[in-house]
């Protein structure tokens, strides 16, 4: 299991949602992370999900 980090910006660019969570790969974290902004309503929002490795899984400016 890895660890990712997921991050939610306001446009003023505070941070509104700084939390991490595994999953076993990048599908999975893609799917997982998806499915926490639906959750907190904040899929219209700058986010971002990165890899232990530093890649970037999700990205929506």
């Amino acid at each position: 299991m890895k660890t990712y980090a997921l991050t939610v910006f306001s446009k003023s660019g505070d941070k509104l949602l700084d939390e991490s969570f595994t999953a076993k790969s990048n599908d999975e974290a893609k799917e997982i992370g998806q499915n926490r902004l639906g959750e907190e309503g904040y899929r219209e929002y700058t986010h971002r999900c990165v890899s232990p490795e530093g890649e970037l899984i999700l990205f929506h400016r």
